[in-house]
């Protein structure tokens, strides 16, 4: 897929840290619990750590209690590739930036109590935090 952002490999690396790469480009995942967004309850826009697209407002966040912050939609469906992950032996569905094809995190049916019923679970080393009162 072509993205409106398209970088090299060694741009990328030379922008994003070390532990941002590893998750972004490479898809990896943070340690459950340690992200410096999960707690976040400010109102304001979070959005790709890579490329700076809009991709979650604070309204749709939710504490889902799985160790990543959640939210329930993305500011349009547009934002967001949704694609097949079967990888480690799960089916899972991995959410991209649309922007820049950046791995964000994975979206689950579990939701519960939500009104989408999705849980957007997100690493905090993808996203970027613009709080309200700042925007």
């Amino acid at each position: 897929m072509t993205y409106a952002v398209d970088k090299s490999d060694d741009q990328w690396r030379a922008e994003l840290s070390p532990e941002q790469y590893a998750v972004l480009r490479q898809a990896g995942t943070e340690r459950a619990w340690t992200g410096e967004l999960l707690d976040e309850s400010r109102a304001g826009l979070y959005a790709c750590a890579a490329c700076g697209a809009e991709l979650f407002q604070s309204g749709t966040k939710f504490d889902s209690h799985c160790g990543w912050p959640s939210f329930y939609e993305s500011v349009r469906p547009e934002a967001v590739e949704l694609i097949e992950d079967n990888s480690h032996g799960m089916q899972r569905t991995e959410v991209r930036c649309a922007n820049c094809g950046s791995h964000l995190g994975h979206v689950f049916p579990d939701g519960f109590g939500t009104p989408t019923g999705d849980r957007y679970c997100m690493n905090s080393l993808s996203l970027s935090f613009t709080p309200e009162d700042k925007a």
